[in-house]
Parts: C-alpha cells; sequence; structure tokens
C-alpha cells in the first residue's frame, strides 16, 4: 500500500532509502484530548530523536489545531498525524466538521480566542487545510516545521 491517507495525500512514488515515519491517533473531540495530544506528541516525537526547540514547537502547534477542531467542528473525535519526511515535519488534525469557510486568520481580535492560528502562521513554515476527500464530511488542518531528528528508536 503506497503512503498516504485522508490526512496526507499518496506520494507519487518512493525512492529507496526514503525514510518516512507516520504516527497516527485518534482522540474524542473532548477539550481533555488537547492534553493528550500534546502527549502522545511528546513522546513520540521524543522517540523521533527530534530536537527540544522543534519538539516545543510541535506541541504548541498540535494543541491549538486540536483545540480548533474540538471547539469550532461538530463531531465526535478528532484524527491526528505527525509525519516527518526529508527534513519536514508535518503536523495534521482532520475533525468532522464542513462548512463554506475554512479555519481563518484573525489578525485583529481583542478576544480571547481566535488568535490560534496566528501563532500556527507564526511558529510554522507553511500550513493549510483541505476538506477530507470521498469517505464523509470533514476538514484537514495541517503545518510543517523543518525537522532534524536523531536516530530512529
Amino acid at each position: 500500500m503506497a503512503p498516504g491517507n485522508a490526512l496526507t495525500p499518496p506520494l507519487m512514488t518512493v525512492c529507496p532509502g526514503n525514510v518516512v515515519r507516520r504516527y497516527g491517533f485518534a482522540l474524542p473531540a473532548h477539550a481533555e484530548s488537547v492534553c493528550r495530544a500534546r502527549q502522545l506528541t511528546r513522546e513520540r516525537l521524543g522517540r523521533w530523536g527530534t530536537t527540544d526547540e522543534t519538539l516545543e514547537t510541535a506541541i504548541l502547534i498540535i494543541s491549538e489545531l486540536v483545540t480548533n477542531a474540538v471547539v469550532h467542528a461538530p463531531g465526535d473525535h478528532v484524527i491526528c498525524e505527525l509525519r516527518e519526511e526529508n527534513g519536514r515535519l508535518r503536523i495534521a488534525v482532520e475533525d468532522q466538521g464542513f462548512g463554506p469557510m475554512g479555519p481563518q486568520l484573525h489578525r485583529a481580535s481583542d478576544d480571547e480566542g481566535g488568535r490560534g492560528l496566528l501563532l500556527v502562521d507564526a511558529m510554522s513554515s507553511c500550513w493549510g487545510t483541505h476538506d477530507t476527500s470521498g469517505y464523509g464530511a470533514g476538514r484537514v488542518v495541517w503545518a510543517e516545521l523543518p525537522h532534524e531528528a536523531g536516530q530512529p528508536c
């Protein structure tokens, strides 16, 4: 089976010698799941030998993405994926929401909320969103970071 799923598009080809690390987990769409997402991310990236700076940034990003999914999207669960390939770490969170508008940056907001994606935008090298395809309503929000991992465990 070729690498790829609903969170990440399949690769056209995988050359011998390419190392792709992937880790996914599903959590209930509850506020308590944000803490669990941080824990699972910390554990996995620690096993991958991620630098402290990248690890802390990834934890902040997954926290924001899971929080947004839990707060703003209907559904009973969220799916998270960490993917490391070619010096890039991709963090993706899929929810069960669907609507005409995707996540939006709120640049001028005095509210307590609404600034999470500004943090994601500032701390990641790129981020984006797409609807799930072919199996029901949902949206994936992802962010990428440069990633320098040590030896696999």
